[in-house]
Protein backbone atom coordinates (compact mmCIF):
# COMPACT_ATOMS: atom_id res chain seq x y z
CA UNK A 1 0.00 0.00 0.00
CA UNK A 2 2.99 2.53 0.92
CA UNK A 3 4.31 2.13 -2.99
CA UNK A 4 1.14 3.39 -3.88
CA UNK A 5 1.14 6.37 -2.12
CA UNK A 6 4.87 6.54 -3.42
CA UNK A 7 3.43 6.10 -7.11
CA UNK A 8 0.93 8.83 -6.48
CA UNK A 9 3.24 11.15 -5.29
CA UNK A 10 6.02 11.08 -8.57
CA UNK A 11 3.41 11.02 -10.77
CA UNK A 12 1.57 14.30 -9.12
CA UNK A 13 4.68 15.84 -8.97
CA UNK A 14 5.51 14.46 -12.90
CA UNK A 15 2.25 15.92 -14.34
CA UNK A 16 2.93 19.38 -12.41
CA UNK A 17 6.66 19.34 -13.83
CA UNK A 18 5.62 18.60 -17.19
CA UNK A 19 2.57 21.25 -17.34
CA UNK A 20 5.81 23.69 -15.95
CA UNK A 21 8.31 22.45 -18.70
CA UNK A 22 5.81 22.82 -21.18
CA UNK A 23 4.37 26.57 -20.64
CA UNK A 24 7.48 27.33 -20.19
CA UNK A 25 8.83 26.44 -23.33
CA UNK A 26 6.21 27.64 -25.13
CA UNK A 27 6.49 31.25 -23.77
CA UNK A 28 10.33 31.08 -24.29
CA UNK A 29 9.81 29.61 -27.62
CA UNK A 30 7.21 32.85 -28.69
CA UNK A 31 9.74 35.18 -27.24
CA UNK A 32 13.41 33.50 -28.90
CA UNK A 33 12.20 31.88 -31.41
CA UNK A 34 13.25 28.13 -31.69
CA UNK A 35 16.81 28.24 -33.97
CA UNK A 36 18.29 27.45 -30.86
CA UNK A 37 17.41 25.61 -28.01
CA UNK A 38 17.03 28.44 -25.53
CA UNK A 39 13.71 26.80 -23.54
CA UNK A 40 15.58 23.37 -22.67
CA UNK A 41 18.71 25.78 -21.94
CA UNK A 42 16.92 27.66 -19.67
CA UNK A 43 14.62 24.91 -17.95
CA UNK A 44 17.87 22.65 -17.15
CA UNK A 45 19.57 25.12 -15.45
CA UNK A 46 16.45 26.60 -13.46
CA UNK A 47 15.72 23.02 -13.05
CA UNK A 48 19.49 22.42 -11.68
CA UNK A 49 19.40 25.53 -9.29
CA UNK A 50 15.98 24.49 -7.65
CA UNK A 51 16.92 20.99 -7.02
CA UNK A 52 20.15 22.37 -5.54
CA UNK A 53 17.88 24.37 -3.48
CA UNK A 54 15.29 22.13 -2.66
CA UNK A 55 17.47 19.34 -1.69
CA UNK A 56 19.39 20.96 0.96
CA UNK A 57 16.49 22.81 2.65
CA UNK A 58 15.16 19.19 2.87
CA UNK A 59 18.14 17.84 4.20
CA UNK A 60 18.66 20.55 6.79
CA UNK A 61 15.73 22.52 7.17
CA UNK A 62 12.73 20.34 6.92
CA UNK A 63 11.56 17.37 9.87
CA UNK A 64 9.32 14.99 9.95
CA UNK A 65 6.62 17.31 11.18
CA UNK A 66 5.18 18.63 7.85
CA UNK A 67 2.29 17.32 6.17
CA UNK A 68 4.78 14.22 4.01
CA UNK A 69 7.35 13.21 5.30
CA UNK A 70 10.94 14.07 3.85
CA UNK A 71 11.09 10.96 1.47
CA UNK A 72 7.68 11.14 0.67
CA UNK A 73 8.46 15.05 -0.31
CA UNK A 74 11.95 14.53 -2.23
CA UNK A 75 9.82 11.86 -4.31
CA UNK A 76 6.90 14.11 -4.91
CA UNK A 77 9.17 17.15 -5.89
CA UNK A 78 12.83 15.72 -6.71
CA UNK A 79 11.85 12.74 -8.55
CA UNK A 80 8.78 13.70 -10.00
CA UNK A 81 8.49 17.49 -10.82
CA UNK A 82 11.87 18.09 -11.18
CA UNK A 83 12.64 14.92 -12.67
CA UNK A 84 9.91 15.88 -15.59
CA UNK A 85 10.72 19.59 -15.33
CA UNK A 86 14.15 18.94 -16.72
CA UNK A 87 15.24 16.98 -19.48
CA UNK A 88 18.32 15.22 -20.46
CA UNK A 89 16.54 13.36 -23.57
CA UNK A 90 15.60 16.72 -25.21
CA UNK A 91 19.23 17.94 -24.78
CA UNK A 92 20.79 15.45 -26.03
CA UNK A 93 18.45 15.24 -28.77
CA UNK A 94 18.32 19.15 -29.62
CA UNK A 95 22.70 19.19 -29.79
CA UNK A 96 21.78 16.21 -32.26
CA UNK A 97 19.59 18.67 -34.29
CA UNK A 98 22.39 21.36 -34.17
CA UNK A 99 25.05 18.59 -35.05
CA UNK A 100 23.22 17.32 -38.08
CA UNK A 101 22.49 20.77 -39.41
CA UNK A 102 26.06 21.65 -39.34
CA UNK A 103 26.30 23.97 -36.75
CA UNK A 104 29.00 22.19 -34.44
CA UNK A 105 30.12 26.05 -32.85
CA UNK A 106 26.71 26.14 -31.43
CA UNK A 107 25.82 22.30 -30.06
CA UNK A 108 29.54 22.70 -28.66
CA UNK A 109 28.75 25.45 -26.72
CA UNK A 110 24.96 24.46 -26.21
CA UNK A 111 26.43 21.26 -24.89
CA UNK A 112 29.39 23.13 -22.46
CA UNK A 113 27.63 25.52 -21.67
CA UNK A 114 24.26 23.90 -20.77
CA UNK A 115 26.71 21.32 -18.32
CA UNK A 116 28.23 24.16 -16.81
CA UNK A 117 25.82 26.07 -16.18
CA UNK A 118 23.63 23.41 -15.02
CA UNK A 119 26.53 22.44 -12.32
CA UNK A 120 26.67 25.94 -10.98
CA UNK A 121 23.00 26.56 -10.71
CA UNK A 122 23.07 23.21 -8.69
CA UNK A 123 25.92 25.06 -6.60
CA UNK A 124 24.02 28.31 -6.24
CA UNK A 125 20.56 26.96 -5.22
CA UNK A 126 22.57 24.85 -2.49
CA UNK A 127 24.08 28.70 -1.32
CA UNK A 128 20.71 30.17 -1.46
CA UNK A 129 19.11 27.48 0.60
CA UNK A 130 22.17 27.98 2.90
CA UNK A 131 21.34 32.21 2.97
CA UNK A 132 17.97 32.17 3.39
Amino acid sequence: MRWLVQLGLVALGSACGGIARWGFAVVVGRLCGTVFPVATFLINIAGSFFLGWFLTVLAERIGDGVWLRPDDLRLMVAVGFTGSFTTFSTFAYESHGLLRDGDGLAAMTYVFLSVLLSVIGVRLGILAARLV
